[in-house]
């Protein structure tokens, strides 16, 4: 069943958090047969641990710095990057100051 925070057409504010980024949470923005849209919040330190998805995913960056650790290496994210990663690609993030990013995870039909 396909879970929407949001309704098509509704627009969302991806605007930097700022001061309110110390206390926000992960929400979960819209999820659909196709795909699902994370405005994901990563702390100073705190690790996620490595892990895949099948489908296609997208990060933006949209305020902190991430380390994002990929199989042959690692990669800082800063506000306003971007980065696609295919499916099934083992990836870990670490908040390297408090981050808020936008997941899109791609899911196969």
């Amino acid at each position: 069943m396909a879970l929407n925070h949001v309704k098509s057409g509704d627009i969302v504010d991806l605007q930097p958090l700022g001061e309110r980024l110390a206390g926000a949470k992960t929400t979960a923005l819209v999820k659909t047969d196709a795909f699902e849209a994370i405005r994901l919040v990563i702390p100073t330190g705190r690790d996620i641990a490595p892990h895949e998805v099948p489908g296609p995913i997208t990060l933006q960056c949209l305020e902190g710095r991430v380390l994002l650790g990929l199989p042959d290496t690692s990669v800082e994210m800063s506000a306003g990057q971007w980065i696609y990663l295919d499916g099934g690609i083992r990836h870990s993030l670490k908040g390297l100051e408090n981050s808020s990013l936008l997941l899109t995870i791609l899911f196969g039909r």
